[in-house]
């Protein structure tokens, strides 16, 4: 391999928020850098996601003069993740997270808010914090990206053209119809949704925020993304990678990397074989949120040349229904909203409903038998909560569609035998199990499985409910029932790293001038989800990790961390968003009379 096609100092394979990171941090330490990427869109699964980052002791919580530190998330680590990974990996995260979160708000325009409240997901453990560690983008506008917002992943859930809302927002929005705060979020998100129509801004939120700012920013530092080019091969000179074979618009080409390569193209959420092979049954990639382009390309890249891989058996879980469309739908707050509960085919709940996903989804495997199936499990809900709560993308109240009804998406009977026989689970069991929910309910103790009783479980609650803002008796009819299966925000094992994003072999040794972060690497948080967004924030955080090790350290300077502000109280924050929301409106007014002049 000596003739090359091009030469680069690093190559990144991969477009999501973990390799745009360590392609911006690289870059800007002078490193002339190129990303990969294998489909037609950028963004990867971070673009369809909350584009939440879970970063603990971060300039923010300080800022907001909230009481975090290194010790305390070690603290909190030992106590969810354990020793299912190297220590040394854990404090390498810890360390650099907080770390990455100021760089990029000193020398990008990726800037961070605070999503408040919003808890980890064992916020009663020892370190746990329910205010929570979990930041989210700032709103972008698009229109900045010009010609390439046209490259930016889109979601597999239509979003009305307009309409942007933030993962803060979208959890008060499913509080409608019960609070005040949710009615005035909803007026928020409405005023706004007009002014993007009214102007033609083309405000991205969540996920698409977070991949347009990173693009946006290799745009300012002229760093190039090639669409369509997808990994082959790792190119390995005396035991040191040395760079890619990529195929190009049809085009095999060499791509030498001096430095180094950064694998950062995601799991195999969408690689049938793979997930087969390595994870427990039933298993199916159609029922993953993730990229389609998920294959594990870079993975079995990887092992290719004699790289090690962990937590292969494992995923970023959560239970997800399958529309008539095919698409499938991941479920989080709904699981929360009082009313409802998970049942398996004997009519019998079988975890906390309110619990982490990956909890969820773990109690699904562990407790799945032939004689007792729990995959699929079945969601109960009633009329009390369809008047009340958002389910997937139905609206409170809003008439269920004749194809849900139709194609047994959804199923809706007037007794719970009924709904039983129809759901094809035990009806006298699920009687007796609704029974005994109900009393629960009313005493607002859940005996069973302590629903509500974390500051997560009632994150999502509704504060209206008591005493138990989880509990609400399931008793009006007409009754409803959905199937849930294992689904997942995309494969948690890959390639085994150190505390500087190399790639081990099996023997413990690093293979030289290979990293790989994100969904490629086996994740530092084992087997468990310590908080929202314990994806994307170590995938962020082992990139800039791999870019400063490339860099031997050499990264542009950081400002002095900014010190705790005095928070404004809530009449203050009421009567500034209701000057903002009312100036707003006359703007939009303005110019739509303008233009229709």
């Amino acid at each position: 391999m000596a003739d090359w096609d091009i030469t680069k100092d690093v190559v990144v394979v991969g477009s999501g928020a973990g390799g745009m990171t360590a392609a911006l941090v690289a870059g800007q330490a002078g490193l002339d850098t190129l990303v990969i990427e294998k489909t037609g869109a950028f963004g990867g699964s971070t673009a369809l996601s909350g584009g939440g980052i879970w970063v603990p002791n971060n300039y923010l919580l300080h800022r907001d003069g909230l009481d975090d530190s290194f010790e305390k998330a070690r603290t909190y680590m030992a106590h969810t993740v354990g020793d299912r990974t190297p220590q040394a990996l854990q404090d390498a995260y810890l360390q650099n997270a907080p770390e990455m979160v100021w760089y990029l708000a000193c020398n990008t325009p990726v800037q961070f808010q605070r999503a408040p409240h919003y808890a980890d997901y064992y916020p009663e453990r020892p370190g746990g914090m329910a205010d929570g560690r979990a930041l989210e983008p700032v709103p972008f506008d698009g229109s900045k990206l010009g010609d390439e917002l046209a490259n930016l992943r889109t979601m597999d859930i239509e979003i009305p053209g307009g309409l942007a809302f933030t993962i803060t927002e979208f959890n008060k929005l499913g509080m409608i119809i019960p609070t005040w705060e949710g009615k005035w979020t909803a007026l928020k998100v409405g005023v706004r949704t007009a002014f993007n129509l009214v102007t033609g801004r083309k405000l991205l939120t969540m996920g698409r925020a977070l991949a347009g700012r990173l693009r946006y920013a290799l745009q300012q530092e002229g760093i190039p993304v090639w669409l369509n080019t997808a990994l082959q091969e790792l190119v390995v000179e005396d035991g040191r990678v040395v760079g890619v074979v990529a195929e190009r618009d049809g085009q095999r080409l060499r791509i030498r990397a001096n430095k180094g390569v950064v694998l950062a193209a995601g799991g195999f959420a969408h690689n049938q074989e793979m997930r087969e092979e390595f994870q427990p049954h039933p298993v199916n990639s159609q029922w993953s949120s993730a990229n389609k382009g998920n294959t594990g390309d870079a993975i079995r890249a990887g092992m290719a040349i004699g790289a090690a891989v962990d937590l292969m058996d494992d995923a970023w879980w959560g239970p997800t229904s399958i529309q008539p469309n095919g698409m499938p739908m991941f479920h989080v707050g709904e699981r929360s909203y009082p009313g409802s509960i998970m049942v398996n085919a004997a009519g019998r709940r079988f975890t906390n409903e309110a619990a982490s996903y990956v909890d969820v989804v773990h109690a699904m495997y562990e407790n799945h038998s032939e004689e007792v199936p729990h995959i699929p499990a079945t969601f109960i809900m009633d009329q009390r909560y369809r008047n009340r709560y958002i389910f997937g993308t139905l609206f409170p109240g809003q008439p269920i569609p004749e194809e849900y009804l139709e194609s047994g998406y959804i199923i809706k009977a007037d007794t719970l035998e009924e709904l039983a026989e129809k759901a094809g689970i035990d009806p006298q069991g699920l009687v007796e199990t609704v029974e005994r929910f109900n009393r629960f309910a009313r005493q607002g103790v859940d005996e069973d499985f302590g629903r509500g009783n974390s500051a997560y479980d009632r994150y999502y609650g509704d504060p209206t409910v008591k005493p138990n803002p989880c509990l609400a008796p399931i008793e009006q009819p007409p009754f409803y029932a959905v199937k849930m299966v294992p689904g997942d925000l995309g494969t948690k094992g890959g390639l085994v790293i150190d505390e500087y994003a190399r790639v081990l072999r099996e023997d413990g040794t690093p293979i030289e001038g290979l990293y790989a972060t994100g969904n490629s690497s086996a994740s530092v948080m084992g087997n468990t989800y310590p908080g929202p967004g314990s994806t994307i924030g170590p995938a962020m955080t082992f990139g800039y990790i791999a870019a400063k090790h490339l860099a031997d350290g050499k990264l542009r300077p950081l400002k002095p961390l900014p010190l705790p502000e005095a928070g404004l109280s809530s009449g203050q924050k009421i009567a500034i968003g209701g000057a903002v929301l009312a100036a707003v409106a006359a703007i939009a007014a303005l110019i739509y009379r303008r233009r229709h002049d």
